[in-house]
């Protein structure tokens, strides 16, 4: 069942007056304490009780002490106002170095490319930190979905994040299987895809992606058909290392499959490049140290398998 935790405002004045006039059993104690003038403090209290509707405290020229109403108001104060001093303790302890959970939504084509080799690496530096990934070809609202910043290739990524580049522009290419291209001939010329079986990625937003090419620095796009449509890069991979068609991939997935000859590379003087890969979190958002931490880990990873 759905609370309601609204809180009224300024609800919470003065119950830190009241707790230290509590404890000391003095105005000019609890003053003295929080570093604030007595008056100041008489003020915070007599606030707080017409708020609250009952008086709080007895007070003589000689002693202060509890009524009823305030020995109850007492008793669920404290722990409470205890509580919230932890959680801020907590909330500033994160904020101070990296600890916490760290969730991030990334493409599945990213994971083996660029978070394979280096997920154990950050497990092991950063054991206060637990990452989350969320593999997915969404472009999930990562604010509204509770992660902490997202990867993407850098043309997918709206105006209003703020973007950390993880790699240089990639590349991409276009792969077939040894037993496919045998079977239906190297295409030569962008025009001769036309004739051949293109596998194909069905966007996000429904639409299916053309084929991108590169001609003479001129950048082309090219309406492919074929007999497969996937959501994601790796399963387009897959199919073509299956002979099913022709694949457009980032070149660094294709590249074990190439090294292996499990797939060849075709037209590779018309392969366009991509932006390459970008974090991504919202502009009004502080980094935290755990995002921080991974940022400068990955960048760093990157930097020295060049």
């Amino acid at each position: 069942m759905k609370q309601n935790f609204t809180v009224r405002q300024g609800a919470l004045d003065g119950v830190e007056a009241f707790l230290s006039v509590a404890q000391h059993r003095s105005f000019r104690r609890a003053a003295a304490e929080l570093g604030v003038t007595p008056s100041a403090i008489s003020q915070a209290v007599r606030a707080l009780e017409a708020r609250v509707g009952a008086v709080l405290f007895i007070r003589t020229t000689r002693s202060v002490g509890l009524t009823d109403a305030g020995e109850r108001f007492l008793a669920r104060a404290r722990p409470a106002f205890e509580e919230l001093i932890a959680a801020s303790g907590a909330a500033r302890e994160l904020g101070q170095r990296p600890a916490g959970l760290l969730r991030l939504t990334v493409p599945r084509s990213v994971v083996p490319i660029l978070l394979e080799p280096l997920i154990a690496s950050f497990c092991k530096a950063y054991p206060e930190i637990e990452l989350e990934l969320a593999a997915s070809e969404e472009l999930v609202d990562i604010a509204a979905e509770g992660f902490d910043a997202g990867i993407r290739m850098g043309q997918f990524i709206a105006p209003d994040m703020i973007a950390v580049r993880l790699t240089k522009p990639l590349p991409f290419a276009i792969v077939g299987s040894p037993a496919y291209l045998d079977r239906r001939g190297r295409p030569e010329s962008p025009d001769d895809l036309r004739q051949h079986a293109c596998l194909r990625l069905r966007r996000s937003n429904g639409g299916l992606a053309p084929w991108l090419l590169n001609d003479g620095g001129r950048s082309i796009e090219i309406a492919v058909s074929g007999p497969f449509i996937a959501y994601d890069f790796p399963t387009m991979l897959g199919a073509a290392v299956e002979g099913i068609g022709l694949a457009q991939v980032p070149a660094p997935l294709a590249a074990g499959a190439v090294k292996a000859g499990k797939l060849v590379q075709v037209l590779a003087q018309f392969a366009p490049m991509t932006p390459g890969v970008f974090l991504y979190y919202p502009s009004h958002r502080q980094i935290m140290p755990k995002l921080r931490a991974f940022i400068d880990h990955v960048k760093g990873g990157l930097e020295a398998a060049r």
